[in-house]
């Protein structure tokens, strides 16, 4: 009815904003089912809403334990319509209905943002890459509400120079929480590296690699998106660092890292 009304031509500018704004917000909120007897491997997740027409980029999920210890699975996304961009939360409990609803505050408004996987200080908080350029922390008591983003991180090394940020949500360890970052630096060139920050207060770093942890080899810079390796996610296993990450958009692959080592330099640095 209102995307009708829009056709108008007599429609005043502060009705026609009006109802953009409506279709904006009721799009961006929808449930997505799988039928029960569906293959895991089938249940592929497809852009729905027009702020997603151009592409759903760059998920990051976690499994997310409340203070109640009750267990969901969250991600953060972003949706793409070929101008501009909106971040979004993705929720489900049981891989076959899933919830998906717009971020909002000023610091929802970049991309990158990466959920904890539990709460801090009875507060749910997030990382993000507001500018474009640092890395950012934030509070909330509401999960699609984030505002007051405060800077964690700023570009320090030559390999990180022209942005750092995350590669996805932070890994518990009883060293600190450990945040998997990405760098760009001259020519574009896309690194992973490290950073250890404090549990209690995760705006306090601990240390960071002061080298990447990976980097695109010479066999894998070219590709869609060359000169880049990237990842959204990661996970601890018998106490390795599996990494999984893409290759310049033509192909993923995925690394191990020692965690006590890792952990080891973190803390030297």
């Amino acid at each position: 009815m209102l995307k009708k009304e829009l056709k108008n031509k007599t429609l005043s500018k502060e009705k026609r904003e009006a109802y953009e704004e409506v279709i904006w917000l009721v799009d961006s909120f929808y449930d997505i089912h799988f039928k029960a007897d569906s293959d895991i491997s089938g249940r592929v997740i497809f852009p729905v809403s027009d702020t997603e027409s151009r592409g759903i980029e760059d998920a990051r999920f976690v499994r997310f334990v409340d203070d109640d210890d009750s267990e969901s699975i969250i991600g953060t996304y972003t949706a793409y319509n070929g101008h501009s961009i909106l971040s979004k939360l993705i929720t489900t409990e049981d891989f076959y209905t899933f919830r998906v609803m717009p971020l909002h505050g000023e610091g929802s408004q970049g991309k990158g943002m990466a959920l904890f996987p539990k709460k801090i200080n009875g507060k749910y908080a997030m990382l993000a890459r507001i500018d474009g350029v640092n890395n950012y922390l934030m509070y909330s008591t509401q999960v699609n509400e984030w505002k007051n983003p405060q800077i964690i991180q700023r570009p320090k090394y030559a390999w990180e120079f022209t942005q750092v940020g995350n590669c996805g949500s932070p890994l518990w360890t009883e060293e600190g929480w450990l945040v998997i970052t990405h760098g760009v630096g001259a020519m574009r060139r896309y690194c992973i590296g490290a950073s250890l920050f404090d549990l209690d207060d995760p705006s306090k770093e601990i240390g960071r690699l002061a080298e990447p942890l990976l980097s695109p080899l010479e066999e894998e810079r070219e590709g869609y998106v060359p000169n880049v390796v990237y990842s959204c996610g990661s996970l601890i296993h018998n106490n390795s660092l599996i990494l999984p990450y893409a290759i310049s958009d033509y192909s993923s692959t995925y690394a191990t890292v020692e965690l006590d080592e890792l952990l080891h330099v973190l803390r030297g640095n």
